[in-house]
């Protein structure tokens, strides 16, 4: 269930990281503690709508389109690290000027806030991280068994072929929300709507496509550094709030140990939940959320 509350209606502003200019939104409440909200790959920041509305009254809640997302810069010449998007972090907290932060992330955003409070663990006060763990152990096996020439083989190809994919064009806001749809049957017809409205652009020809560069697709050829990695997390002094859904892809962090790598860690499982766990259960996410943060419901 949504919030019955009027969605608060974010004001937009933009700072720059590597001479890109970045879009974010400010939901207002700036003599409020801070709360950042972290996106996922291929997402935008309006994502959080819905979330950052039960939050307003307890932080001055901000969320960043990443580059390559939203109504930010694409990168040109460059992929997309993530070393990049946490220094984009830095930058946008800089311009911001207030610690220290609460911050909340989802899948690719999760990764982010994590090795950014690795990084800078005096900054961070509380981080919710929803399936925000990187590859899962399996997986990641995988792609460190596989030889340089390789991963710079796939990540040459890969880049190259992406100049000829053309972006989908739907020829309706419907045909783009029965697409979002497709991708997450867990979705209600009101989020549903809600995501595909804000991380659509119109094209010339009165067709849609959806706002994230292609290019965020492709990831560097160099292994994932699963040690340096655990390190960051093992810096973090604040209270972290692990999420996952119950029908999701990602693995159980606690079974699999990675979970041990936090001085104080807290583990919840929302059923009935897929990879996009705020979407999916909302009013059990925000419940947990709540919780942790030490705010009323």
């Amino acid at each position: 269930m949504l919030p019955t509350e009027a969605i608060v209606s974010p004001t937009s502003h933009w700072f720059f990281s590597q001479r890109l200019r970045l879009h974010y939104v400010d939901y207002g409440n700036d003599d409020k503690p801070l709360c950042v909200l972290v996106h996922g790959g291929q997402d935008h920041c309006r994502n959080w709508d819905f979330v950052a509305t039960t939050l307003c009254r307890d932080y001055h809640v901000i969320a960043p389109d990443l580059r390559g997302h939203g109504d930010s810069a694409w990168a040109i010449g460059s992929s997309y690290g993530i070393a990049e998007y946490v220094l984009d972090l830095a930058q946008l907290l800089r311009h911001v000027g207030k610690t220290p932060v609460t911050l909340v992330g989802h899948s690719l955003g999760g990764a982010i806030v994590l090795q950014y409070a690795g990084v800078f663990p005096d900054g961070v006060s509380r981080i919710c991280a929803i399936e925000g763990m990187g590859p899962p152990p399996a997986m990641l096996k995988d792609l460190m068994e596989k030889p340089i020439e390789e991963r710079i083989r796939e990540y040459i190809t890969g880049t190259q072929a992406l100049p000829a994919r053309k972006a989908h064009e739907y020829a309706t806001l419907a045909d783009a929300e029965a697409r979002m749809r497709d991708a997450n049957p867990h979705l209600s017809v009101e989020m549903a709507r809600h995501l595909t409205i804000h991380g659509v652009m119109r094209l010339e020809n009165g067709n849609y496509v959806w706002k994230f560069d292609n290019y965020v697709r492709v990831w560097g050829p160099y292994r994932y550094d699963a040690e340096g990695v655990r390190r960051l997390w093992s810096r973090i002094q604040c209270p972290v709030l692990l999420v996952r859904g119950g029908q999701s892809w990602a693995q159980n962090p606690v079974e699999d140990g990675r979970a041990g790598a936090f001085h104080d860690s807290t583990y919840v499982e929302v059923p009935d939940a897929g990879h996009w766990v705020h979407h999916d259960r909302f009013a059990e996410f925000t419940g947990h959320l709540h919780r942790f943060l030490g705010i009323a419901a």
